[in-house]
């Protein structure tokens, strides 16, 4: 090992470890300052103000975000964490480096204690900082007799420099973004989903309790043709149409949802316990001895590999006494909001009855039908006589038109016009999306996942906020931008182990348009 590289290694320190070497240090009398960022890409920007933050005191000790903590899409960081600090050690302006264990610096400067906290000039509005951490870190350092302090001097943005120079996603999707840019803001679509927080919006669809089951293959069964594999354990999601709230409950304030469980006390507390908060629950409930819909899936560990599912659900799709509950429910409520957001599994809940209430009685309707094993070619749009918002993949339209081939154009315009509907959006996968308006016409949004961990939930994901931004009257361009941004979040987790959060995807979208 070289002599430069033994020094900038012996710098980075674990926080337990720093804390009790600054402690020494102040005992001397010396006065600590603090700085903390991603630092994605350092640059001279972050070299200015790490040699003017030194001024302030006699040792300088930068922590850096960890890698799980960077919201800035999943594409990012794009230099890993130890890497990230190697680099800042090899300056001599800093004497010591950390990663960090939070997201925030609020932890991290109680436990190290620093005379001064310092950011750069950026950081001096903070109305302008998405994540309200500022304000955390600056009471943070008033705790324990610091001070925070702004550089000022030249600003750099590392996501635009490598947005520029060292791009991380495809030309033809740099080039798009680019022209994105010149016609949309990252504050104009701030304001599409802080406008989501104004909206009294109803969630009608199928809860689904989807269970992850991990398993190890052996191999082939000594007597049978069968594989065989060992469980190792089980991981569950409350699926369906609870994904979908938890989507939504992360921008809108006026919140209810509309299902119906099975009579499994242990499965309904279990689904509680997964709905965000902030949503009012208005639960039917299935007819004596019945279960929840869930759906089974068992998984290679390594590789992530799906080898086949397991429905439980009941397949009854006509139940008179359910229906008419449904119907008077729906009935009763579906004039107090200014949106209903409709996801239809196809397992029986939202029959003719229901559908026929729901397209005479919401003033705005999102509708999202979805084809799986249990429907196959029996849940398609046109069981919807009207629709305000539809999205659907490319696959469930072309069902509906019955053709593999035709022009997707074409079948979008024909939907359009049987179910009455102003705006849609088809998702295509690694492809994109396509969205259409009457007043707008066409627009075709590339993909911006790379990483795709599990598609389950994904759809349901991209649905739940689009239909935020289109009940607002969001272009529909703007609304497929967001929707892929939510799209490729989700593919990049298992099954619905993470929803969708606002400063997250906003921070997200930030850094593809710069």
């Amino acid at each position: 090992m070289s002599e430069v590289t033994t020094r900038v290694s012996s710098k980075i320190k674990g926080l337990e470890n720093l804390a009790s070497i600054l402690r020494g240090e102040k005992t001397l009398g010396k006065k600590i300052v603090h700085c903390h960022g991603v630092f994605d890409l350092l640059h001279i920007g972050h070299i200015r103000h790490f040699e003017e933050a030194r001024q302030f005191g006699d040792i300088l000790v930068v922590t850096i975000t960890p890698d799980e903590y960077v919201n800035k899409g999943p594409n990012r960081p794009a230099f890993k964490q130890q890497l990230r600090a190697e680099a800042i050690s090899a300056l001599n302006s800093v004497d010591y480096v950390a990663i960090n264990e939070w997201p925030l610096a609020e932890q991290t400067i109680k436990q190290l204690e620093p005379d001064f906290y310092v950011k750069g000039q950026d950081y001096k509005d903070s109305a302008q900082d998405l994540t309200g951490g500022i304000l955390l870190e600056e009471a943070a350092i008033k705790s324990v007799g610091g001070e925070i302090v702004f550089t000022d001097d030249i600003v750099f943005s590392s996501t635009s420099l490598i947005n520029e120079h060292m791009p991380v996603v495809t030309k033809d999707l740099n080039d798009y973004l680019t022209s994105f840019s010149s016609r949309f803001s990252s504050n104009d679509i701030a304001n599409y989903l802080d406008g989501a927080s104004k909206l009294k919006v109803l969630l009608v669809g199928e809860t689904i309790i989807d269970e992850y089951i991990y398993c190890e293959t052996m191999g082939k069964s000594g007597k049978e043709p069968v594989l065989v594999t060992r469980e190792l354990n089980t991981e569950r999601f409350a699926g369906g149409v609870i994904a979908v709230a938890n989507h939504v409950a992360a921008f809108c304030h006026g919140l209810d949802l509309l299902t119906i469980l099975g009579q499994d006390r242990e499965q309904e507390n279990f689904i509680r316990e997964k709905i965000d908060p902030q949503v009012r629950n208005l639960f039917l409930y299935q007819e004596e001895n019945s279960q929840t819909i869930t759906k089974r899936r068992f998984v290679e560990r390594y590789p992530f590999q799906k080898l086949f599912e397991v429905y439980v659900m009941d397949d009854d799709e006509h139940k008179p006494a359910q229906s008419a509950s449904l119907c008077h429910q729906l009935e009763g409520i579906l004039p107090n909001y200014d949106a209903v957001i409709v996801t239809d599994y196809g397992h029986g809940m939202l029959g003719p009855e229901e559908v026929d209430v729901l397209c005479a009685k919401a003033s705005f309707l999102a509708v999202n039908t979805q084809v799986n094993a249990g429907n196959l070619g029996f849940n398609t749009v046109s069981k919807y006589h009207r629709s305000d918002f539809l999205c659907v993949s490319e696959n469930e339209l072309r069902l509906e038109s019955r053709s593999r081939r035709r022009e997707l154009k074409d079948i979008m315009l024909e939907v359009a016009e049987n179910l009455q509907c102003k705006s849609m959006i088809i998702t295509r996968g690694e492809k994109g999306c396509i969205g259409y308006s009457k007043k707008e016409g066409f627009s075709e949004i590339p993909a911006f996942g790379t990483k795709v961990v599990d598609r389950v939930g994904a759809g349901d994901a991209v649905f739940s906020v689009a239909a935020l931004c289109v009940a607002q009257g969001a272009p529909i361009e703007a609304v497929g931008f967001i929707g892929n941004a939510v799209g490729a979040e989700a593919v990049a987790t298992v099954g619905h182990r993470n929803s969708t959060q606002k400063v997250q995807l906003l921070r997200h979208m930030d850094s593809l348009l710069k």
